[in-house]
């Protein structure tokens, strides 16, 4: 145990942030002049239900942080285990992350949709709020469209890897997808 008082070892605070398993989520934006933002994050928090609101936490040193910190809407997908590459992709600096993925606008919002996430939540940016090296960004959740859990397992971070849940079979047949991107 560190002694109080004692500055902290980044790296080991880091590690230990890590034994928190968290969901995996792609969170989705269009910049004032419309280009689409999009960034992997396991930073999303659920906040409320009365209003509706979620949270995700932004890196102040990301490149297009002007861009997302200046963002009306955004769009929350949370992530199936089938979608690790994709995963990867949104969480690489400079990539073009958008390459061969239509371009797909929120109907509540205009935020860009990923196809077959388990969620996506469209969401108006409610507050910003300074949280050190980070923006912690509040959203107002307008929308939303999920698939069934039976349907798909979901992406999972501990320990600086992916992991996946063991998930029980069922007796009971997923219903159909239902919606705009066979979501219901």
């Amino acid at each position: 145990m560190q002694q109080a008082g004692a500055p902290l070892d980044g790296r080991r605070l880091r590690d230990a942030y890590g034994l928190f398993a968290t969901g995996v989520s792609i969170v989705t934006a269009r910049s004032a002049g419309g280009t689409r933002l999009g960034m992997t994050v396991s930073s999303f928090n659920a906040v409320s239900l009365a209003p509706p609101l979620v949270l995700f936490s932004l890196a102040r040193s990301a490149a297009s942080f002007d861009a997302w910190a200046e963002a009306e809407h955004f769009a929350v997908h949370v992530l199936s285990a089938a979608q690790r590459a994709l995963s990867d992709r949104f969480a690489r600096a400079g990539a073009d992350k958008w390459a061969g993925l239509p371009d797909i606008a929120g109907p509540a919002t205009g935020a860009p949709l990923i196809e077959g996430a388990l969620a996506v939540l469209e969401c108006r940016t409610h507050a910003r709020h300074p949280g050190g090296d980070h923006l912690i960004v509040l959203g107002e959740v307008l929308a939303l469209a999920t698939r069934h859990p039976a349907a798909s397992r979901p992406l999972v971070f501990f320990a600086s890897r992916y992991r996946e849940l063991a998930m029980p079979d069922r007796a009971d047949p997923a219903p159909p997808d239902q919606g705009p991107l066979g979501w219901s």
